[in-house]
């Protein structure tokens, strides 16, 4: 074995700086880890803090991009994990488990009362793995229609199918042509949308202006006289997640679904990240008043814990005559310690109003948010549906978008010098936004309202520092 491995083999025994040294040479760099020039390390975590070799406490506000919704180290999704780990760790996928079968029922079951549709679950192990599975899977039930909608500011994950429908080009630019990239919808972005509108009448508006492509035959979209669209499914964030947090008029999908239904088209609901309570529902669609007929999900149906994903669809699209044995299929998808958490997470839930509890915590946290916002010039919006919250930083007039600010922020909350009561605090931020100047705000559902006053106290500190430096 090569010496530098057996050093390693003994727990701590490399220093940060060497561990800093054998990362730059041997890991890759592909992934999002050098956004940042020095990436921080951390040792430890507990419901809403990480900790660094110092024992600092970094209050994290962004959750693991709101995968750990009930926060780090979940005494009972933990134990759930380790009653698993001595029972039934391991299985091949063409066998059964108990878990898998509860679960799909489950959420299938909520879907239908919700819904109004029978649907069954199929299970991945990625958010972005289980929208490839979503798009075979419309793309099957549509007579191999290969063209989506999607909308200008989606994110739906980095496959390449999945990067064939973020808006983003940055995704696909190194990656050659891609035929069936979607064609990109605007989204209600108040904030940045033509002046004097209110948001519904914005809302109203984009709705509009999507179902005037299907006014003649010239749009490129729709065929009159067969009655047949080109495309085969819109692909929607209900509230847009790397784009910033925005969040729609509640009009607005009632709108979007009726254009879908008049032409044919499915609706797919990417509940990957804002799933899973985190708007104060299960899933956020609900919020909206529509019934998907495919929705996917992943992130926070484990808390982290372990890799889980999958796809909800209505029945005529996912059962066994249409999509037989074999049709998608992955490893470690519906992996027996993935589902038995997620159980676990869905029963926790269940137990009590949890919805109503985010819903309170996410307007006391907003109207903190407000408040630096009143105090700030830099903040030019705050908004947020329970504990999807948003920040936008901007230059002193408070609407031209200002990255630099922002990232400086990001980086001086890492820095672990904040001081609230003589303690010494670090901030974890995430930036998203059309133009990167957003802190998309995803804390741990379950954070106590002490730690929200923190958040707000911290927080402050750093924009008044920005405003300083």
């Amino acid at each position: 074995m090569h010496p530098q491995l057996k050093i390693a083999d003994a727990a701590g025994a490399l220093s940060e700086d060497e561990l800093r040294r054998l990362e730059i040479a041997y890991c890759s760099h592909g992934d999002t880890v050098h956004y940042t020039d020095a990436p921080k390390f951390f040792s430890g975590c507990e419901g809403s803090f990480m900790y660094d070799a110092s024992e600092t406490p970094f209050l994290d506000l962004q959750m693991w991009y709101s995968a750990v919704n009930f926060g780090y180290r979940n005494e009972r999704l933990n134990a759930a994990a380790h009653r698993q780990l001595d029972s039934l760790p391991q299985v091949a996928s063409q066998y059964l488990h108990r878990e898998k079968v509860e679960l799909a029922a489950l959420i299938a079951q909520d879907a239908e009362q919700k819904f109004g549709h029978k649907g069954r679950v199929h299970f991945n192990v990625g958010g972005s793995q289980a929208i490839e599975d979503s798009l075979k899977l419309v793309r099957n039930y549509t007579n191999g229609k290969s063209l989506m909608f999607a909308f200008e500011g989606g994110y739906h994950g980095r496959t390449l199918g999945a990067s064939s429908i973020t808006s983003s080009y940055r995704y696909r630019r190194r990656y050659g042509h891609f035929g069936d990239r979607a064609q990109f919808i605007e989204f209600p972005y108040h904030f940045r949308g033509p002046k004097g509108m209110s948001k519904e009448e914005y809302g109203e508006y984009c709705v509009q202006k999507f179902a005037r492509l299907f006014e003649s035959e010239y749009n490129g979209v729709w065929d009159p006289k067969a009655g047949k669209s080109e495309y085969a499914a819109f692909y929607v964030e209900p509230i847009q997640g790397t784009g910033g947090y925005v969040i729609p008029p509640m009009n607005f999908f009632t709108g979007i679904k009726k254009v879908l239904d008049d032409h044919g088209i499915l609706l797919v609901v990417d509940e990957i990240q804002m799933g899973v309570y985190r708007t104060g529902k299960l899933w956020s669609i609900e919020h909206f008043g529509v019934s998907p007929d495919v929705l996917v999900f992943g992130k926070a149906i484990t808390n982290g814990l372990n890799p889980l994903s999958g796809v909800w669809a209505r029945e005529e699209m996912i059962n066994p005559t249409i999509f037989p044995p074999g049709s998608t299929h992955s490893t470690f998808a519906s992996n027996p310690m993935g589902t038995a958490v997620a159980l676990e997470t869905l029963t926790m839930v269940g137990e009590t109003d949890f919805g109503a509890s985010v819903m309170a915590k996410g307007a006391l946290f907003l109207d903190g948010l407000k408040t630096l916002q009143k105090r700030h010039a830099i903040v030019g919006e705050v908004d947020g549906l329970g504990l999807a919250l948003r920040m936008e930083i901007c230059k002193s007039d408070g609407f031209t978008p200002d990255k630099a600010t922002l990232d400086w922020m990001s980086d001086e909350g890492m820095k672990g010098d904040l001081l609230v009561k003589g303690k010494k605090y670090g901030l974890v931020l995430d930036v998203g936004g059309y133009h990167k100047n957003v802190i998309t705000l995803a804390p741990n559902l379950m954070i106590s309202n002490e730690e929200i006053a923190l958040a707000i106290e911290l927080l402050d500190q750093l924009l008044t520092r920005a405003e300083r430096r």
